[in-house]
């Protein structure tokens, strides 16, 4: 069982706020990707860079036979205005992180040092992957795309997530679908411009897009089954400059999420035949785009109930519980599709301050969660080359 050195938990502090200053966007994280490199080459791993544009591999070999276990941490920030005034507030203005990536990558530089100094005690072969673009630009899919799994012949793959609204140092374990699929609807309606003091001479696209934000979620509450989880919700409309013109189009942008695989694949349809029906009702037109993004996160059963096991060994199993599911989504899912693997939270929410919903101006971390992820992350690479199902 490894204990982290008060050095090392110190450098995980430390690597998280120099993170967290300097933000980067999806695919743009040149600055912590060097220093990510860096590091690992410092501590003796093969290094290998540019992955995916951005992404850092280090490769660490035992002298054991074993299995190829990939352990993962995504990097980028989000484009937000931070709202906090730590020490390490971001410098980089209108972006943050915001979701606790920074976090993230400084846990698994902390699990490879500790594993580093224990590279006697490796059995088959590390892979610590560090990714770029999670936010919405699907940074795992482009690896995967690239080959990655198959470059360093991955047999297994473990992530985890800071999640403020958990306790510090607990951890959420869930079997099968974890994090709900997200997929994307660009939508334009157009109608005919007009006087809004004579609208019978025009087709008024603001209407018809309120009739289609209210129709829609019929989808949900009357075609899909109540006990399967499902969101459409429209995030953006765009339309009109004045009082009292009706204009021409209206622009419209919405989120969909889902647990069911077959749920999600009719989602499309279903949304198109609404806008479909009140589009031709009134008369107007409309541009439909379905645009998907990132799978249902669903976990191998085995090896979710392996980690448990290990977190409850390590941390005893008041530390490890079933989480709920999440509706937010998440591209591990693309390394979930093709390897057996399991994705778990750690809680990192001690009072109010650090309990603020991820992607919010005022979100931060109780960094005594961070001693806990990278532990988990050291333990995972010693013991799952040769213990995992």
């Amino acid at each position: 069982m490894i204990e982290l050195s008060q050095r090392i938990v110190d450098e995980v502090i430390a690597t998280r706020r120099d993170v967290h200053a300097h933000p980067e966007l999806g695919f743009e994280e040149v600055r912590t990707a060097g220093l990510v490199a860096a590091r690992l080459r410092d501590l003796g791993y093969e290094v290998h860079e540019g992955i995916a544009t951005t992404g850092v591999a280090g490769i660490l070999r035992g002298q054991r036979p074993g299995k190829t276990v990939m352990l993962r941490a995504d990097m980028d920030a989000l484009p937000l205005p931070e709202e906090n005034h730590h020490s390490y507030a971001s410098q980089n203005a209108g972006v943050m992180h915001a979701c606790g990536h920074d976090g993230h990558v400084a846990m698994l530089l902390g699990a490879a040092r500790a594993v580093a100094e224990r590279r006697d005690d490796v059995a088959g072969t590390l892979v610590f992957c560090f990714q770029p673009a999670e936010e919405g630009k699907g940074g795992a899919k482009a690896m995967v795309e690239e080959g990655f799994l198959e470059r360093f012949g991955v047999e297994r793959a473990y992530g985890l997530h800071l999640f403020s609204q958990l306790s510090t140092g607990v951890l959420g374990f869930r079997e099968g679908p974890f994090y709900a699929s997200s997929d994307s609807i660009e939508i334009r309606i157009h109608g005919h411009g007009g006087h809004g003091a004579a609208p019978h001479l025009s087709v008024d696209p603001i209407l018809v897009a309120a009739e289609f934000v209210a129709s829609v979620q019929k989808v949900v509450s009357r075609q899909i089954d109540p006990l399967e989880p499902a969101v459409v919700t429209i995030g953006a409309i765009h339309g009109g400059t004045t009082h009292n013109v009706i204009p021409s189009t209206v622009s419209l942008l919405g989120t969909v999420r889902a647990f069911d695989a077959g749920v999600r694949e009719r989602m499309a349809e279903r949304i198109e035949r609404v806008l479909r029906g009140v589009c031709d009702a009134s008369g107007a037109t409309y541009e439909f785009a379905y645009l998907w993004r990132y799978p249902v996160t669903s976990n191998d059963v085995e090896q979710t109930r392996y980690a448990r096991a290990l977190a409850e060994r390590t941390f005893g199993a008041g530390r490890a519980i079933t989480s709920d599911k999440h509706m937010g989504a998440e591209d591990f899912s693309f390394f979930a599709e093709r390897v057996p693997a399991t994705y778990f939270v750690l809680g990192c929410g001690r009072d109010p301050s650090t309990s603020f919903p991820h992607h919010h101006g005022k979100f931060d971390i109780d960094e005594a969660a961070l001693e806990t992820g990278a532990r988990m992350m050291a333990e995972l690479a010693l013991d799952a080359p040769q213990n995992a199902p």
